[in-house]
């Protein structure tokens, strides 16, 4: 066994891997970029050493680098982790050139996997069921196209060297196809400096459902069952579970004797999961393999009781599999839901900033949490807006539910925008619970999962107003501390001379402004609100207890778990979070500049493509330009009929968060 190793990477899995070698009692080396100075998973390590820039190009992504850190601190192997170097063939043989050992797959098999078109090939041959589609070496626009005329829209064009959703685009219709191509093209040669495609018919109700499986080299190959990892944004895992449902144990035994058979095809070795399409019907295909650990990992852990990292350092040192396909048993159900530094409500735009207080929920038997972050640790443009990872177990798939819906509402982070509230949501969602789920869940669901439809806002409005006024009647302390605490002023209660007490403010729900009036009345001791929101009055009671909000909502009572981040409130319901803020008052001091000359940059990023000219005329939501940030391309749009003036940025240049980006004449400005 090793006793000094590398980590080749950062974030939640290099301290995920420094854990296990621990307690394995195997040192670690740590590298880090000018932004991962302070980081957790170099506080962690036992040795770190400096490899540069914070963009990835210039630290994580120098092969040559990380293995000059290997050799300097003697360390005998190096770990990927996933993502960077892990499925780099070319730095696998300059670690082999130097005596390192590659704690991953050989190289052949990165090879052969590396390409999503050469895969395909292969697993054809090996009988691996496949999604009909075209990967061929003609990457001329026209056979690519006949191909998807030919097959039929809706298809799925994707980068065959991507990974993590780039390079990726859905074409619904052949008008979409070239702009679709285009865009997957650029995005894939940025990414992974290689713009091959392939093309495959889109299965418009699939799950996806992965197979874990492990091989040594003593010919010995076993599957660790599956996860279902259906629920995506952007073709990005949200949420994964383990074992998939609605999963029989013959099919179970098909799709991992089919995962096996794969990674045989290609003398594998190591963790590596195979990926595949489930249709309604039962039927399902190949769509690649990932010859690496997966972010998702975890879940297959909590289920199996077994350690992956582990598994990995000991098949890499040459040992065999620590157990066989009979002893591998399914405990419970298990979830993983990601948490990021991203705006649901704004497209997912990822978000950076200080994590100004962050609580994540006590871990147990139950309940672990993935992370590379800390309180006051800083959510950078240059990485993956990834914050932790929140798994949780339990004895099936209800009572996991129950759990993952409760540490939702414990988790507690403020500095940055995160999907909590969005996770929670979607969790709790019935669609969710019943398991009505396949690849387009987020969209087809979308009123449910973010609460904007007509009877959620009935709902969610008179809690969220209820919770202001009482949170307001907190006041009431303060006046103790008062000269004068009797004086009307200093009371909470909306006291009017002669007339009823009445609180009038507006809240902000989803971008819009709501007027409320809330009128007091006593009966007794008890205090009643009237709450009256676009047209409609209820009356309410309720009082805030520690963090929950309990109330009585015309007879019906509820709770809710109070969280807040800077000026924005959420209250965890049983059925979703409302997420509101009170609209400031006006006092005739905004700012009236007129900005709509000019767009500015969401973030920071990188300006990849002008696609227009000065002075073209061009339509209202006509692409103008397109930025790229953590991972992420971002398109700018004409916000109306009009033409660009001026570029302030050309391609390549880096552009700080808020900057103007260009000048924009509207049609109505030139004509006159």
């Amino acid at each position: 066994m090793f006793t000094k190793i590398l980590i080749a990477n950062r974030g939640e899995i290099a301290c995920r891997v420094i854990k296990t070698a621990r307690a394995m009692g195997i040192l670690t080396v740590a590298v880090y970029s000018d932004a991962d100075a302070d980081s957790l998973h170099v506080t962690m390590a036992d040795e770190a050493v400096y490899i540069g820039g914070s963009p990835s190009r210039e630290s994580y992504l120098l092969g040559d680098k990380v293995i000059a850190a290997a050799v300097q601190t003697g360390a005998q192997a190096i770990h990927p982790g996933y993502g960077f170097l892990s499925e780099n063939a070319d730095f696998c043989n300059k670690c082999a050139a130097q005596n390192i050992t590659f704690i991953g797959p050989p190289v052949p098999a990165i090879e052969a996997m590396g390409s999503k078109s050469a895969a395909k090939n292969i697993m054809e041959k090996a009988n691996v069921p496949l999604v009909p589609g075209y990967h061929g070496d003609d990457q001329s626009t026209a056979i690519i196209k006949k191909a998807a005329d030919e097959m039929g829209y809706p298809v799925l064009l994707k980068a065959t060297a991507g990974g993590g959703g780039k390079g990726m685009r859905q074409v619904w219709s052949e008008a979409e196809f070239s702009e679709a191509l285009a865009a997957a093209k650029r995005e894939s040669l940025s990414s992974f400096g290689d713009d091959t495609m392939l093309v495959e018919k889109y299965l418009t109700q699939p799950r996806h459902v992965e197979i874990q499986v492990f091989c040594d080299n003593h010919d010995n190959a076993v599957y660790l069952f599956e996860r279902d990892c259906s629920v995506q944004r952007r073709h990005q895992k949200v949420i994964e579970e383990a074992p998939a449902f609605a999963m029989s144990g013959e099919l179970r035994k098909k799709m991992g004797e089919s995962a096996i058979k794969s990674a045989k095809a290609i003398g594998y070795q190591g963790a590596g999961t195979v990926e595949f399409l489930l249709d309604v019907d039962g039927s399902f295909y190949f769509m690649e393999m990932n010859t690496r650990l997966q972010v998702e990992h975890p879940v297959t852990e909590m289920i199996t009781g077994q350690d992956l990292v582990e598994w990995q350092l000991r098949v890499a040192a040459g040992e065999p599999l620590p157990l066989s396909q009979d002893q591998l048993k399914i405990n419970g159900h298990a979830f993983e839901a990601r948490i990021y530094a991203e705006d649901p409500n704004n497209d997912f735009l990822p978000a950076t900033g200080k994590l100004t207080f962050l609580q994540p929920p006590v871990e147990s038997a139950h309940v672990r949490i993935d992370t590379g972050v800390r309180q006051g640790d800083e959510v950078s443009v240059f990485y993956d807006p990834m914050i932790a990872k929140l798994i949780v177990w339990d004895e099936n798939r209800d009572k996991a539910l129950q759990r993952l819906s409760k540490a939702l509402m414990e988790y507690r982070i403020k500095g940055v925008t995160t999907n909590i509230d969005f996770l929670f949501n979607l969790a709790t969602s019935k669609p969710f619970i019943n398991e009505d789920i396949d690849t387009g869940f987020i969209e087809k669901h979308h009123d449910l999962i973010f609460h904007d439809d007509a009877k959620s806002l009935s709902d969610d409005l008179p809690i969220a107003a209820l919770y202001l006024v009482l949170a307001q009647s907190s006041a009431a302390n303060l006046a103790s501390n008062q000269k004068d605490p009797t004086s009307p002023w200093n009371a909470s209660n909306a006291w009017r001379l002669n007339e009823a007490h009445t609180h009038s403010f507006s809240i902000d729900h989803l971008g819009q402004s709501y007027p409320v009036s809330v009128e007091e009345r006593r009966q007794g001791s008890a205090v009643h609100y009237l709450i009256s929101i676009e047209g409609n009055t209820v009356d309410c009671q309720g009082r805030i207890a520690g963090n929950t909000l309990i109330t009585n909502i015309n007879g019906y009572c509820s709770k809710a778990m109070i969280g807040e981040n800077n000026e924005q409130i959420s209250l965890f319901k049983q059925d979703g979070v409302i997420n509101f803020s009170r609209t400031p008052f006006d006092f005739g001091e905004q700012n009236t500049d007129n900005s709509a000359g000019g767009l500015n940059a969401p973030m920071n990023g990188t300006m990849v493509t002008l696609l227009v000219e000065l002075d073209q005329i061009v339509e209202k939501d006509q692409p103008l330009l397109i930025m790229e940030a953590m991972k992420m391309e971002h398109t700018i749009k004409a916000p109306s009929t009009g033409k660009v003036t001026e570029f302030y940025f050309v391609a390549g240049d880096m552009v700080d968060g808020g900057a103007e980006l260009l000048a924009f004449s509207p049609i109505e400005e030139s004509a006159s």
